[in-house]
């Protein structure tokens, strides 16, 4: 089996949220959660951020900062059900991450490389994932000796446990790991805590806690109201949880 892929004080703004990320990559980023439009309708941003790191970076940066719009092209494709593009994108952002790495090895190239090789695995064949599946966290804690403030390496080293399925997961340790990602000594930006909030919804479903579920939910859609993933959280809690 596969993993299944894919909050206390409001955050009030998304100005208060710990943008470090390119301005030009923010816009593919917001529609790629947002979820209001297909992946054709996207694919503009995706060439504008592409062609915007190709004129302001270079070497393992300018690598890194492709990997991860191929990352987010990737979630729109399969979003839509466009499994073949998807892993299509997924494969590229690997190719990308890699040659980062070999230029230099940096926390943004083993992050990137663990997240399209996370989801490429929910979507290649069984082998492939079993081959595969490992370096998922072992890229991630390499994002984590370089720079131990990365949010997204954290999380996903967290979400085995929150999405694993049957012996594979533990709801409770997933729930405690995301928490811990959120005590202030990782760098969060919006989507992050849109991550790690439904994230510990979704745990919290698994449980069957459905009313300690519903805050985080209700939290992670302050930020993305339009959200299908956390959207159907909702629904669920609300159906499953009366």
């Amino acid at each position: 089996m596969r993993y299944v892929l894919a909050l206390a004080l409001l955050i009030p703004a998304a100005g208060l949220y710990g943008e470090n990320l390119p301005d030009w990559f923010i816009p593919l980023r917001e529609a790629v959660y947002e979820q209001n439009l297909r992946a054709d309708d996207i694919l503009h941003l995706f060439r504008r951020a592409e062609e915007a790191a190709r004129e302001t970076l270079s070497g393992a940066a300018l690598h890194v900062a492709l990997s991860r719009c191929e990352y987010m092209m990737g979630r729109a494709c399969q979003e839509d059900g466009r499994k073949e593009e998807a892993i299509a994108r997924y494969e590229k952002g690997i190719e990308w991450a890699e040659k980062a790495l070999a230029i230099q090895p940096t926390a943004g190239a083993y992050e990137m490389l663990a997240g399209n090789i996370g989801q490429a695995c929910l979507l290649k064949p069984t082998a492939w994932t079993m081959a595969n599946g490992l370096k998922v966290e072992q890229n991630a804690k390499k994002a984590l000796e370089l720079d131990p403030r990365n949010a997204t390496a954290s999380y996903f080293i967290a979400s085995r446990w929150v999405f694993g399925p049957g012996l594979l997961g533990n709801p409770q340790k997933g729930i405690r790991d995301m928490q811990t990602i959120l005590n202030g000594q990782s760098d969060l930006q919006k989507n992050n805590f849109f991550d790690i909030y439904s994230a510990i919804g979704y745990a919290y479903i698994r449980l069957k806690k459905y009313q300690d579920a519903l805050p985080w939910v209700q939290k992670s859609l302050e930020i993305y109201p339009t959200n299908k993933f956390a959207g159907g959280l909702l629904s669920q809690i609300q159906q499953d949880g009366r």
